[in-house]
């Protein structure tokens, strides 16, 4: 893991800007979200491959890419949800009807 944070630091923080970029930009819509279905299979397969990675059952190059992958998403994640508070820290909310 410290050899994935030190030869590809660029790629994280890259990858941790754009969540941040994402999360900033993006605009919270209060409409049909996904299926209950659907995000317990996604919820799973990220699950499942998380389990994989902490395992060791990929090995090789294919489980490097695993684990890089797998932080390159958790940053991205950790980006959004920065940019996204932050923006609804630093920007005012629509005026309330008073």
């Amino acid at each position: 893991m410290i050899f994935l944070a030190t030869f590809h630091w660029s790629w994280l923080l890259l990858a941790l800007l754009l969540g941040f970029a994402m999360g900033w930009i993006a605009v919270v819509h209060r409409g049909h979200g996904v299926s209950k279905g659907l995000t317990l299979g996604l919820a799973a397969l990220v699950a499942a491959l998380l389990a994989a990675a902490l395992a060791h059952v990929v090995p090789g190059r294919p489980g490097y890419w695993l684990d890089l992958g797998l932080i390159i998403f958790a940053l991205y994640l950790i980006g959004c949800g920065i940019g996204s508070w932050l923006r609804d820290r630093v920007l005012p909310g629509p005026a309330g009807a008073g």
